[in-house]
Protein backbone atom coordinates (compact mmCIF):
# COMPACT_ATOMS: atom_id res chain seq x y z
CA UNK A 1 0.00 0.00 0.00
CA UNK A 2 1.00 3.66 -1.13
CA UNK A 3 0.86 6.84 0.28
CA UNK A 4 1.62 10.26 -0.50
CA UNK A 5 3.99 11.67 1.69
CA UNK A 6 5.70 14.88 1.93
CA UNK A 7 9.48 15.37 2.50
CA UNK A 8 10.99 18.42 3.34
CA UNK A 9 14.81 17.41 1.86
CA UNK A 10 17.48 20.28 1.80
CA UNK A 11 14.94 23.20 2.22
CA UNK A 12 12.41 21.75 -0.59
CA UNK A 13 9.15 20.75 -0.22
CA UNK A 14 8.17 17.47 -2.09
CA UNK A 15 5.77 14.55 -2.11
CA UNK A 16 6.74 10.93 -3.07
CA UNK A 17 4.64 8.19 -3.37
CA UNK A 18 5.89 5.20 -1.04
CA UNK A 19 4.96 2.47 1.00
CA UNK A 20 5.14 4.05 4.90
CA UNK A 21 8.07 1.66 5.74
CA UNK A 22 9.78 2.53 2.51
CA UNK A 23 13.54 3.05 4.22
CA UNK A 24 13.93 6.85 3.67
CA UNK A 25 17.12 6.26 1.53
CA UNK A 26 15.23 4.75 -0.88
CA UNK A 27 12.80 7.70 -1.34
CA UNK A 28 16.03 10.25 -1.20
CA UNK A 29 17.71 7.87 -3.95
CA UNK A 30 14.88 6.35 -6.05
CA UNK A 31 12.16 8.51 -5.55
CA UNK A 32 14.26 11.91 -5.64
CA UNK A 33 17.21 10.93 -7.58
CA UNK A 34 19.24 12.24 -5.40
CA UNK A 35 23.49 11.21 -5.42
CA UNK A 36 23.46 11.39 -1.75
CA UNK A 37 23.35 9.49 0.75
CA UNK A 38 24.91 6.20 -0.73
CA UNK A 39 23.84 2.64 0.07
CA UNK A 40 26.86 0.91 2.25
CA UNK A 41 25.63 -1.73 4.67
CA UNK A 42 21.94 -1.53 4.72
CA UNK A 43 22.24 -2.47 8.67
CA UNK A 44 22.58 1.40 9.78
CA UNK A 45 26.26 0.53 10.63
CA UNK A 46 28.66 2.08 8.70
CA UNK A 47 26.99 5.44 8.32
CA UNK A 48 27.23 5.62 4.32
CA UNK A 49 23.50 6.37 4.04
CA UNK A 50 23.64 9.22 6.80
CA UNK A 51 21.08 12.47 6.85
CA UNK A 52 20.35 14.73 9.28
CA UNK A 53 16.67 14.66 10.34
CA UNK A 54 15.77 17.51 12.11
CA UNK A 55 19.96 18.37 13.01
CA UNK A 56 20.24 14.87 14.08
CA UNK A 57 22.81 12.51 12.07
CA UNK A 58 19.84 9.69 11.09
CA UNK A 59 21.10 6.56 9.63
CA UNK A 60 18.37 6.85 6.29
CA UNK A 61 19.12 2.90 5.48
CA UNK A 62 16.60 1.47 8.45
CA UNK A 63 14.48 5.12 8.76
CA UNK A 64 11.34 4.75 7.08
CA UNK A 65 9.93 7.22 5.68
CA UNK A 66 6.55 7.74 7.12
CA UNK A 67 8.85 8.49 10.30
CA UNK A 68 10.14 11.86 9.08
CA UNK A 69 7.01 13.33 7.75
CA UNK A 70 7.15 17.38 8.86
CA UNK A 71 10.85 16.67 9.57
CA UNK A 72 13.45 18.93 8.01
CA UNK A 73 15.94 16.26 6.13
CA UNK A 74 19.60 17.68 5.09
CA UNK A 75 21.27 15.23 2.65
CA UNK A 76 25.14 15.95 2.30
CA UNK A 77 23.69 18.21 -1.32
CA UNK A 78 22.35 20.57 1.47
CA UNK A 79 24.85 21.27 3.59
CA UNK A 80 26.60 23.52 1.88
CA UNK A 81 26.65 25.42 -2.17
CA UNK A 82 29.60 26.45 -3.95
CA UNK A 83 29.32 29.78 -3.34
CA UNK A 84 28.94 29.49 0.49
CA UNK A 85 30.13 26.25 1.87
CA UNK A 86 30.01 24.28 5.31
CA UNK A 87 33.28 25.10 7.40
CA UNK A 88 33.68 21.34 6.80
CA UNK A 89 33.93 21.22 3.11
CA UNK A 90 36.42 23.65 3.19
CA UNK A 91 38.37 22.23 5.80
CA UNK A 92 38.04 18.58 3.97
CA UNK A 93 39.53 20.14 0.78
CA UNK A 94 42.35 22.05 2.47
CA UNK A 95 42.93 18.31 4.11
CA UNK A 96 42.38 16.58 1.40
CA UNK A 97 40.31 14.14 2.65
CA UNK A 98 38.55 12.75 -0.35
CA UNK A 99 39.05 9.78 -1.98
CA UNK A 100 36.70 7.72 -3.37
CA UNK A 101 33.65 9.73 -0.98
CA UNK A 102 31.29 6.99 -0.46
CA UNK A 103 31.47 7.58 2.98
CA UNK A 104 31.03 11.42 3.13
CA UNK A 105 27.76 11.65 3.95
CA UNK A 106 28.43 9.60 7.43
CA UNK A 107 31.54 11.50 8.44
CA UNK A 108 30.37 15.19 6.74
CA UNK A 109 26.57 15.23 8.66
CA UNK A 110 27.88 13.52 11.95
CA UNK A 111 30.93 16.26 12.40
CA UNK A 112 27.93 19.02 11.39
CA UNK A 113 26.02 18.10 14.02
CA UNK A 114 29.15 17.78 16.56
CA UNK A 115 29.98 20.99 15.59
CA UNK A 116 26.85 22.77 15.61
CA UNK A 117 26.12 21.39 19.22
CA UNK A 118 29.98 21.84 20.43
CA UNK A 119 31.55 24.26 18.46
CA UNK A 120 35.44 23.36 20.28
CA UNK A 121 34.87 19.44 20.73
CA UNK A 122 38.34 18.07 22.09
CA UNK A 123 39.65 15.25 20.27
CA UNK A 124 38.19 12.65 22.56
CA UNK A 125 34.37 14.19 21.62
CA UNK A 126 35.09 14.46 17.98
CA UNK A 127 35.92 10.57 18.06
CA UNK A 128 33.05 9.55 20.21
CA UNK A 129 30.93 12.13 17.57
CA UNK A 130 32.70 9.77 14.55
CA UNK A 131 32.50 6.31 16.35
CA UNK A 132 30.03 4.35 14.01
CA UNK A 133 31.45 5.93 10.65
CA UNK A 134 33.46 3.79 8.51
CA UNK A 135 36.02 4.68 5.48
CA UNK A 136 37.20 1.71 3.47
CA UNK A 137 40.08 4.17 1.81
CA UNK A 138 41.69 5.06 5.63
CA UNK A 139 41.22 8.49 5.76
CA UNK A 140 40.49 8.71 9.20
CA UNK A 141 43.20 10.68 10.05
CA UNK A 142 42.98 13.60 7.47
CA UNK A 143 39.10 13.35 8.42
CA UNK A 144 40.11 13.97 12.29
CA UNK A 145 42.25 16.47 11.11
CA UNK A 146 39.47 18.41 8.51
CA UNK A 147 36.96 18.40 11.57
CA UNK A 148 39.59 20.04 13.77
CA UNK A 149 40.29 22.89 11.06
CA UNK A 150 36.67 23.57 10.66
CA UNK A 151 36.30 23.83 14.67
CA UNK A 152 39.16 26.24 14.49
CA UNK A 153 37.43 28.49 11.79
CA UNK A 154 34.03 28.85 13.37
CA UNK A 155 33.49 32.22 14.98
Amino acid sequence: MTERITLVVDGKSTDVSADPAMPLLYALRSELGLDNPKFGCGLAQCGACTVQVDGRPTRSCVTPVSGVKGKKITTLNGLGTSNRPHPLQTAYIAEQVPQCGYCLSGWMLTAAALLRDTPKPSDKQIRQALAGVKCRCGTHMAILRAVKRAAGSKA
